[in-house]
């Protein structure tokens, strides 16, 4: 579901989509991301932050979000007025909600996992987990200070 609303200035992008909750989901929505950015005319270093941040949410909503039969959803919401762009992931299992393990842990190179987050939170301004009802979660990340040429 690809759409535009009218706004003073460039209009509002948005793009949804359902994909399975498997590692192929998770590769093409990184590789759905790109493909939406570049055709909205996004810059190339916005296009390469977004790139890293849904590929760690998308690996999360699939390792630690899935439910079986359940899929996660992918959405893009881009706001060239405001520069900004709103990442959102949501999976199934509102039950397990992400957090960044303390410093010490993250620094340990032997420690399997858990960096994840970590890279989301270099690479986006600012994120946070809402509930999805009836049972799920979303996790968003907002990059700012970006222009596009749409």
């Amino acid at each position: 579901m690809d759409h535009a609303t009218s706004q003073v200035g460039a209009p509002t992008r948005t793009f949804t989509q359902l994909l399975s909750s498997t590692r192929r989901g998770a590769r093409l929505a990184r590789l759905l991301t790109v493909t939406e950015l570049r055709l909205w005319g996004a810059p190339q270093d916005l296009t390469e932050r977004a790139e890293h941040v849904v590929a760690e949410l998308a690996a999360n909503a699939v390792l630690h979000g899935r439910l079986s039969g359940r899929c996660f959803r992918l959405t893009l919401v881009l706001v060239p007025s405001a520069g900004r762009l709103r990442v959102e992931v949501t999976d199934p299992r509102g039950d397990v909600l992400p957090h960044i393990p303390p410093t010490d842990a993250a620094l340990d190179p032997l420690r399997p996992g858990g960096r994840g987050l970590p890279l989301v939170a270099a690479f986006a301004d600012h994120w946070d987990t809402v509930p999805y009802p009836p049972s799920g979660k979303t996790v968003r990340a907002e990059l700012l200070n970006i222009t596009t040429s749409a």
